[in-house]
């Protein structure tokens, strides 16, 4: 297919246009700012796309800039959806990758996509709002929501845990500052995020949320502990109370039932083996 993907140049969208390739796509990466509508009405009919994937977001949950969450992930997807239902020619599938932030806390675990979202900062609430404003377009396109869990490998930004653990690990550093440690989260491979999301352009049922998980959710200190093993390196660990978010989300753990259901089971690499790869690319 000829896919139209934004946010190419970012973390995920670097790893999914490679995966789309080497599938025998063909890619064409937006240019345009989301939030100048213009620029994007000309680059989507310029790209004429058989299939949207839609990953360009501010996605770190601690941008100092709370209205630029809605400015680019609620505005800018509007002008990008306004774009591709005035194409001429239908579209075969639309992804937009929303988060599964929006679950925020919640005693049901594993979370399946029958969960109500609750969401707990700006950044879930800005994806949520942009799943609602999406839906009024379901009429003209064949849009599908992605909730990916957390995922990590090489070119995530070091402002994440996981890169920033890697980059000290693998400097050898004394000692590191962190924020709540108490926390427990799946950490999938990135590549098992792109292979998900190249199977639901094909199979993926309009109007239909996916979560994007394995199930397998650790805690931060089991990460810690997994990287001093792989390293031989001990890292003194300090909790910044700057950086202790008040509503942090303490356990997320997906259920990727319906997920496979649809594309089939996805082989994901281990935790240690994703860790190893950053470690090499760092």
């Amino acid at each position: 297919m000829r896919l139209l993907v934004t946010g190419g140049q970012g973390f995920t969208g670097q790893h999914f246009v490679k995966a789309a390739r080497a599938c025998g796509h063909e890619v064409i990466t937006l240019q345009a700012d989301l939030k100048d509508r213009e620029a994007v009405r000309q680059q989507v009919v310029e790209a004429a796309p058989e299939a949207v994937v839609h990953l360009a977001a501010i996605s770190f949950v601690g941008h100092a800039d709370a209205s630029a969450f809605y400015d680019v992930n609620v505005i800018g997807t509007l002008n990008l959806l306004e774009a591709l239902a005035a194409l001429a020619q239908p579209l075969r599938s639309v992804l937009i990758a929303s988060s599964a932030n929006v679950y925020g806390n919640c005693e049901r675990s594993p979370i399946t996509e029958e969960q109500a979202p609750a969401p707990v900062n700006h950044y879930a609430m800005s994806k949520l709002a942009m799943e609602y404003m999406a839906r009024t377009y379901l009429d003209r396109l064949p849009l599908f929501f992605a909730r990916p869990f957390n995922y990590t490998g090489p070119l995530q930004a070091k402002s994440f845990v996981i890169p920033k653990l890697v980059a000290h690990f693998a400097q050898k550093a004394e000692a590191v500052e962190l924020g709540n440690l108490d926390v427990e989260r799946e950490f999938n491979d990135v590549r098992f995020v792109c292979e998900a999301y190249l199977r639901l352009l094909q199979k993926a049922t309009p109007g239909e949320v996916y979560n994007i998980c394995s199930g397998k959710p650790v805690t931060l200190k089991s990460v810690i502990e997994l990287l001093g093993q792989i390293t031989g390196h001990q890292l003194q660990i300090n909790v910044n109370p700057a950086f202790v978010r008040s509503n942090e989300i303490h356990r997320l753990c997906g259920s990727p039932a319906k997920l496979v259901s649809v594309v089939g089971d996805i082989s994901s690499p281990a935790l240690v083996d994703t860790l190893r790869w950053m470690l090499v690319e760092s």
